[in-house]
């Protein structure tokens, strides 16, 4: 539905984005993946309770179609869940192999001509980036040695680096982001994107932060609280994955703020993050923020905000749209980390000579110039002196 504007604002041309760059059409795609559960893709969307189930019905052979490979799971990572369709292997070395040979057989059975990797599993313990992950060589032979810094999510990235696909992370655990994955995605020319995307609460605070900075209202602190009943709050409600979420969900404000610059109006920011495990909400999850801000003369003020959203319908679609577009980079010839889709991230990934940009606003300007780039089509800066000089 979006749309993007070329040339000048007079010249009247704002086509679809799917209409201006050669997107993957819907109908060519065919959809796949691995679970630690046995369900199809059918009983687990009846299980979650998110879509009417006119709206499954009308798609059931689909979604019945879909089943899922067993996952390379290890619950040290995830310790709120278990399932019964697990890898078993020698080593993790093996176990990537095996989700490779999956990949090669996907791709032959369905007659795919390019694949994409979106992670879109659960929330892994907080982890820090080690000396395994520093370069391919000591990756993996930390792989065959199983090595506890790598987790399951490692492993899928690794398989689809080495097969030269796409991949996104969608959480914010410790995955694509290290030496070790940069140097194989260049290898293989492969586009990397992530971390975590960025749905509702988040999404707010990118939006609202901006505003609140380009008028200059100091922030004094920012109170965030969640409350969500689906497998993501079960696995978020053990402290070491919130963790990893908790660093995700954090970062936005200070990049935003820069209080290094601006020290009176943002360098006493108070932010905290809970995440609250309700099971009567299931999927509607609700966010509240309390923002006591700071405005001329030092007077006080609040806003306050309710969100009530439902996790998986404003997930779903960017996910698709991660997909479709590191496709297109890829057939751009574009490798490595694409900074230009941090629209869609918690924790944008970035070149660490940089810090990453979290404005929603210029990360959309960065995508849609980005689209222009591809299409030869004028850069646009907003400047706009052209209709007045």
């Amino acid at each position: 539905m979006g749309t993007i504007r070329l040339g000048k604002r007079t010249d009247g041309r704002s086509p679809k984005i799917k209409d201006f760059v050669p997107l993957a059409d819907l109908n060519d795609i065919v959809f796949g993946g691995w679970d630690i559960f046995e369900d199809d893709c059918y009983a687990a969307a009846r299980h979650a309770g998110v879509l009417e189930r006119d709206q499954l019905d009308a798609i059931r052979g689909e979604l019945e179609a879909i089943r899922p490979m067993p996952a390379v799971f290890d619950q040290r990572y995830v310790k709120r869940l278990q399932g019964p369709n697990v890898k078993t292997g020698k080593n993790k070395r093996d176990l990537a192999e095996q989700v490779i040979a999956d990949i090669r057989a996907f791709k032959e059975t369905h007659g795919c001509d390019r694949l994409v990797m979106i992670w879109t599993g659960s929330t892994e313990v907080f982890m820090k980036e080690g000396a395994i992950h520093a370069t391919v060589e000591s990756f993996e032979k930390a792989l065959e040695a199983s090595d506890d810094a790598i987790p399951s999510s490692m492993v899928y990235a690794y398989a689809a680096l080495r097969e030269g696909i796409p991949f996104a992370n969608a959480a914010p655990n410790l995955t694509a982001d290290v030496p070790a994955m940069l140097e194989l995605a260049a290898r293989h020319k492969s586009p990397l994107a992530g971390n975590d995307m960025k749905t509702g609460q988040t999404l707010i605070k990118t939006v609202i932060a901006p505003g609140l900075k380009a008028r200059m209202l100091g922030v004094r602190g920012w109170y965030s609280t969640n409350i969500l009943g689906n497998r993501d709050g079960e696995v978020l409600d053990d402290p070491e994955s919130f963790k990893t979420k908790e660093e995700s969900k954090k970062s936005a404000l200070d990049y935003i703020f820069q209080p290094h610059l601006y020290p009176e109006l943002y360098g006493q920011l108070d932010h905290v993050v809970r995440i609250n495990y309700y099971p009567p909400r299931g999927d509607n999850k609700e966010g509240w923020d309390n923002i006591d801000l700071i405005g001329w003369l030092g007077y006080p003020m609040q806003l306050k905000i309710n969100f009530l959203c439902r996790d998986s319908i404003l997930a779903a679609p960017i996910v698709l749209d991660s997909a479709l577009f590191l496709d297109l980079a890829k057939r751009a010839g574009m490798s490595g980390i694409q900074e230009w889709l941090s629209f869609y991230y918690k924790a944008p990934m970035h070149a660490p000579e940089v810090y990453p940009e979290h404005d929603l606003f210029i990360q959309l300007m960065k995508l849609k110039n980005t689209l222009r780039f591809m299409m030869g089509e004028e850069l646009i800066t907003h400047l706009g002196r052209e209709y007045y000089d």
